[in-house]
């Protein structure tokens, strides 16, 4: 039932149109183009103005053929860098860049499987009910899309997010973050003629993080210093540094706990730096503290869970729950009471230049969408035959 060269096309166009975060208005207008021609109500919010970007959240809603709730479909249309100037080739039944970009299949081998469903429910007749899909901006720096989004647009209660690697799993545990810049300020001074005159902020932050426990801290906690930025030049006594990293857990008490100890590690250097300068300068310390995004936590027994279990043994395949080490636009959806599971859709070595997606992986989560947009449909039908014996539907 899927049309493999349409998907492979469909994937190519997408992924070969520029779509870097915060410009991705031109794949924004064409997903439109597409899906309003499949008779779909649109709209474009305003989370580009709030965020800097050039377009908002594309949502588009298609009418359903059974009175069922209404399924949330998600992807995201914004790439990582090096993403301008994409080529796609398939070889092998393997897609990839020339080498010299990502590919795109994150996101957009999601959003080419979106528009094939479609274009198959449609020309099959197939049964469904209301599907109302959301392509994000911004996603890859922080899900800025997804957090300003305009969920008085939205009436769907739960659904999927296509934002993974594994086709017969299921994302349903994903960690908090929190995310924090430091800014530590020394005094310049010449570092030949008067080192004694300054105070050198690289050397008081490195203190402060041979301190920390960075990496793995537990099964449910990592935390990384991903940035440092210092100095100006090699014979000047650097007064400032800036630091950036994340901490992430499972567990919202693990990573304040550990974010509390990053905090005290450099407060600690600052206020314990005992070497007196001729003016009697003292170093000090900026921090902040955002919130990146909450954790996901959906339930084995949810329907979201059960329907794509059902679906994939309908299919002969295995579903496993799965739980992952980052954040997707499914988080901030279930912080906003949206339960939403993460299925893959193939692609491999994402944020790098060697990103890949199989054409049989796409096409495999083409066929499990299909099936579970079905057997949600046929719920409808299933709730009456129970109404009708007399028994329990809740």
């Amino acid at each position: 039932m899927v049309n493999q060269n349409r998907l492979a096309e469909t994937f190519k166009f997408l992924a070969e149109i520029d779509s870097v975060s915060k410009e991705e208005q031109a794949l924004c207008m064409e997903i439109k183009k597409i899906v309003e021609s499949m008779g779909a109500e649109t709209c474009v919010d305003d989370a580009g103005d709030k965020i800097g970007g050039n377009t908002g959240n594309l949502i588009a809603k298609f009418k359903g053929n059974r009175k069922v709730p209404p399924l949330l479909l998600n992807a995201h249309m914004d790439t990582v860098e090096p993403g301008k100037g994409v080529t796609a080739v398939l070889s092998d039944g393997v897609f990839t860049s020339d080498g010299t970009t990502i590919l795109g299949a994150d996101d957009k081998s999601a959003i080419a499987i979106l528009i094939e469903v479609i274009k198959i429910i449609q020309e099959n007749e197939l049964p469904h009910g209301p599907l109302e899909l959301v392509f994000t901006v911004c996603e890859e720096i922080g899900l800025l899309g997804a957090k300003h989004l305009d969920l008085d647009r939205i009436t769907a209660t739960f659904g999927y997010a296509l934002d993974a690697t594994d086709t017969e799993g299921i994302v349903t545990r994903a960690p908090c973050a929190n995310r924090f810049e430091i800014k530590v300020h020394g005094k310049d001074a010449h570092a030949g003629a008067a080192p004694e005159k300054g105070i050198n902020a690289i050397s008081l932050a490195s203190k402060a993080i041979a301190n920390l426990e960075l990496g793995r801290i537990d099964p449910e906690t990592t935390c990384n210093i991903g940035i440092i930025e210092g100095g100006t030049a090699t014979n000047i006594v650097p007064n400032l540094v800036t630091i950036k990293g994340e901490v992430r857990s499972h567990n919202e008490e693990k990573m304040n706990t550990v974010t509390d100890k990053i905090v005290s590690s450099f407060k600690g250097v600052v206020e314990n730096y005992n070497v007196m300068t001729s003016d009697g300068a003292r170093p000090r310390f900026e921090v902040e503290i955002q919130k990146d995004f909450p954790r996901t936590y959906v339930p084995d027994d949810h329907p979201v869970v059960t329907l794509a279990r059902r679906a994939a043994e309908n299919l002969g395949r295995k579903m496993k729950t799965k739980t992952s080490g980052g954040g997707a636009d499914a988080n901030i959806f279930f912080e906003k009471g949206i339960m939403t599971g993460v299925l893959g859709t193939g692609m491999r070595d994402m944020h790098t230049v060697r990103e890949s997606v199989r054409l049989d992986d796409m096409v495999r989560t083409t066929e499990l969408l299909l099936e579970i947009i079905r057997v949600h449909a046929e719920s409808g039908k299933d709730e009456k035959v129970r109404r009708s014996k007399g028994e329990t539907v809740g």
